[in-house]
């Protein structure tokens, strides 16, 4: 596949910041790699149309590409240091640890249906960005041979706070989950004081799909 990057997509990424950045996103870096990124590279080419409005698409096995608004409110939420160590769950497109790479992240990302993982590890590497450290597994157990972690951040929609993720995370890190009953979330930001405190801070309401346990391998 061929990958082609138009005056016409730049400026329609031009605008998307300007959307983006009305919503109450102010971190220039954030705004800066979404300024960067090819988003329409992420989509198949019959609705790369779609990759510059800001709303989120389906992609393959039952999943979308978040809205970016929302990969940018989470972002934010992270506070992305340079060469901070970051874990996401549920790497989808790849677009989100796109990002987080362009904000100078090293990032490992866990997908747990196999044909995705297979899909974005690959395009992934293919668009550059090899240094992304992929694996196919269960979320819920994140990566405790690589932990801990500066940061986590989850892209599904959980019902619970996952506790083998919170063992993984650095004290004084941050993790951003949405959380809560339903198909609407709250969009939570923890950050570990110590050990045994955890302080939880709610920032509105989200759609995800939901978080689930185990893998897809067929």
């Amino acid at each position: 596949m061929k990958y082609f990057d138009s005056y016409r997509h730049k400026g329609l990424r031009k605008k998307l910041v300007e959307i983006v950045k009305s919503k109450g996103i102010s971190d220039e870096k954030i705004l800066q790699a979404i300024l960067k990124i090819p988003r329409h590279y992420f989509l198949d080419d019959a609705f790369s149309e779609w990759a510059y409005k800001d709303v989120a698409f389906p992609i393959d096995a039952d999943q979308t590409i978040s809205q970016p608004y929302t990969v940018a409110f989470q972002t934010q939420l992270l506070d992305v240091k340079p060469k901070e160590k970051i874990l996401e769950i549920g790497t989808g497109s790849g677009y989100q640890a796109a990002v987080l790479v362009e904000l100078g992240a090293k990032v490992y990302t866990i997908e747990r249906q196999k044909k995705l993982f297979e899909k974005t590890n690959k395009f992934l590497n293919e668009i550059g960005y090899n240094t992304i450290r992929t694996f196919f597994g269960d979320g819920y157990l994140g990566l405790p041979r690589f932990a801990p972690f500066d940061k986590i951040i989850i892209t599904a929609g959980a019902s619970e706070i996952p506790k083998e993720l919170l063992k993984q995370l650095k004290v004084g890190g941050i993790m951003v989950i949405p959380y809560g009953n339903g198909d609407v979330k709250d969009m939570i930001k923890l950050v570990k004081i110590d050990e045994k405190n955890i302080r939880r801070e709610k920032h509105g309401k989200f759609r995800f799909v939901p978080f689930k346990t185990g893998v897809e391998d067929k």
